[in-house]
């Protein structure tokens, strides 16, 4: 076996390159940089505006910055992703152990404030004179907290093995392997990924229910004295609205983590090995520059914002207490 074949050449027991053509390799390079600086990009424009302007600091708006967290940390993990191209690992086993913690805390928490956003449409929706009183600013950061704290504790006691011996599954020298076998996986599977959906599903299912008969009863010219005596009251626009933009954000999700996860579960215990699935890896990470987008054409908030921060009168005394809605 030539040098070049070798992650590491100087190493009889380094691992095997991955062998790819030097116009894949090239093309690769380009798709996910791209991903990582526009995901780092539009997600940070996220979280400036929801941090820095006022009219933001809503509840709701509060777990869309959780989300562009996570999704902001993403664009760094894709960056350990494209030296997986050619399926060595230069990093040490310490970082690759920390990188898999890292990005299975990233994937938890995101799911956690998925179902978080699909709590609160669902109250804002079919519990409208309620949710102001029982969906507050304080209970909503404390929700995002606990998430991302579960997130973190369900990952380390997943990967303790690991965590306690670092590349004790390695077969060579340039492979990250953790202790991830089937049956943690579909654990994994099961927890992160069918019982959150189920729960959106559900959620959001109630969400359309009431929303459509709302709808009708807006055609029907009922007004509103006749709906309050008939104990239904009428959704603001403005919450359907968000539910039916933070939809979009699930279904969006869905499509891109379907393929992820149904791969992971089938295949081998290398979850970061790109030979068998790059493109699925590819449209796993791409999700989370897909969410700003979704943003940006369905949120006016968000564009003004964007030229707030683009033309620099965010910098501008006040600028906090602008207009944005």
């Amino acid at each position: 076996m030539e040098g070049d074949e070798l992650c590491f050449p100087q190493l009889n027991t380094s691992c095997r390159k991955l062998k790819r053509s030097h116009v894949d390799i090239v093309c690769i390079h380009i798709i996910l940089s791209s991903i990582s600086l526009l995901t780092a990009a539009l997600n940070l424009l996220v979280i400036i505006s929801i941090s820095h302007f006022k009219q933001l600091h809503t509840p709701n708006n509060l777990l869309l910055l959780s989300l562009a967290v996570s999704d902001f940390f993403v664009s760094l993990l894709v960056i350990f992703q494209i030296t997986l191209i050619e399926g060595c690992w230069y990093f040490g086993d310490l970082v690759c152990v920390i990188y898999s913690v890292f990005d299975l805390v990233i994937v938890s928490s995101s799911v956690g404030t998925l179902v978080l956003i699909s709590v609160d449409r669902y109250a804002a929706i079919c519990y409208p004179l309620h949710y102001p009183t029982k969906v507050t600013q304080r209970r909503v950061q404390i929700c995002v907290t606990l998430c991302w704290i579960c997130s973190l504790f369900y990952v380390l006691v997943f990967m303790k093995e690991s965590l306690k011996q670092p590349g004790r599954f390695n077969s060579c020298i340039g492979e990250c392997v953790i202790d991830f076998d089937v049956t943690k996986q579909f654990v994994d599977l099961l927890l992160t990924f069918i019982l959150p959906i189920s729960v959106i599903i559900v959620l959001y299912l109630r969400v359309f229910v009431v929303a459509v008969s709302q709808a009708r009863a807006m055609r029907s010219n009922i007004t509103a004295l006749t709906l309050q005596r008939s104990g239904k009251v009428t959704a603001k626009k403005s919450e359907l609205k968000a539910a039916r933009t933070l939809g979009v954000v699930v279904l969006v999700f869905l499509a891109c983590f379907c393929p992820y996860f149904c791969v992971s579960l089938t295949g081998q215990e290398t979850l970061y090995n790109p030979s068998s699935f790059i493109f699925v890896v590819c449209l796993f990470y791409f999700n989370s520059c897909l969410n700003p987008i979704i943003y940006a054409f369905l949120y006016p908030w968000f564009r003004k914002s964007i030229k707030v921060i683009v033309t620099f009168q965010i910098l501008t005394p006040g600028s906090c207490n602008a207009n944005i809605l």
